[in-house]
């Protein structure tokens, strides 16, 4: 597999350093940066980083600056931002979600906790990329349907199917990565019965997986199914996600709280609601949620 590029930027020798050594594996090529001015220098030549990791406080151009300019500018907006800081009062932190920064470490941190957001990031990463092979191999079929029916039990199931419906939509790969992360969350946490603070010991502690496979084979959160219905509406498609769990508080989840933005998880369903829809509304006890994508592109939200 072709290692994952790695830009780190921090104004201390001895941080980047340190970082360095965490991420010494050949999985990763990290490329270092003292300041943000070097930084944007580094992203005008390729190839581009797949993962920033960023200083908020530097000299010269600060962390909050050259995240600015990486999410304004088309280049780069994909790539996702793990902003260092120890700067962590809420507003600080809610400055930092608005400018793009979906990804958090506290200073100072365990080198564990470096890998396990890292991880989670380029895992985003590596989905947002199949995601968006598949749903550019749109089916010109599907276009002509009006109502269809679906159900899906496993994470590949949700991911396929995801992709093929984004098909659909006037802009396949947001629209992908907005229902890949609705249909994952009606397993995981919805038939799996999964909670919040279990998946993130379970992502800090390498588990993930295994505990998947293992509910998947078990005889009654096995037994679940999910289900998708879309519709298309003359101004906009309207995607129904159900499962059969007991569903959650979802009021907590529909924004990106910045209590919990040192997790390494939490974000999909804040994620899919500001940067992949027009609009989501959770329903009942929150195990049925419905997304809708406007029929013209422009009056949806773009990812990140």
């Amino acid at each position: 597999m072709t290692p994952w590029r790695i830009l780190v930027v921090d104004d201390e020798p001895f941080n980047l350093e340190i970082i360095g050594d965490v991420l010494d594996d050949p999985a990763y090529i990290v490329t270092k940066a003292e300041n943000g001015e070097v930084a944007w220098a580094i992203m005008q030549e390729a190839p581009l980083p797949h993962l920033l990791v960023l200083d908020r406080m530097m000299p010269v151009m600060d962390g909050m600056e050259l995240l600015r300019r990486i999410k304004a500018d088309a280049r780069f907006q994909a790539i996702p931002v793990i902003m260092q800081t120890a700067a962590s009062s809420s507003e600080q932190i809610a400055e930092g979600i608005a400018a793009g920064a979906w990804y958090y470490l506290p200073k100072p941190y365990a080198p564990n906790d470096l890998l396990t957001i890292v991880r989670a990031a380029l895992e985003d990463v590596a989905e947002e990329q199949a995601l968006r092979r598949a749903a550019h191999h749109r089916d010109s079929v599907l276009e002509l349907l009006d109502t269809a029916d679906f159900s899906f039990r496993t994470l590949e199931h949700a991911r396929l199917l995801s992709a093929s419906l984004a098909g659909l939509c006037p802009d396949p790969v947001r629209a992908a990565l907005g229902l890949s992360e609705l249909m994952v969350n009606a397993i995981e946490h919805g038939n799996l019965g999964i909670g919040y603070a279990e998946k993130a010991d379970m992502r800090r502690n390498g588990s993930w997986e295994s505990a998947i496979a293992d509910r998947l084979a078990d005889a009654v959160t096995g037994a679940r199914w999910a289900h998708v219905s879309v519709r298309r509406d003359a101004d906009a498609l309207v995607f129904t996600i159900s499962d059969e769990g007991k569903g959650f508080d979802w009021t907590r989840y529909i924004d990106f709280d910045p209590e919990r933005v040192f997790d390494p998880n939490g974000r999909g369903i804040a994620m899919a609601r500001h940067a992949c829809f027009a609009a989501i509304e959770y329903r009942g006890c929150g195990n049925v949620v419905v997304a809708r994508v406007s029929a013209t592109e422009s009056e949806n939200g773009g990812c990140q």
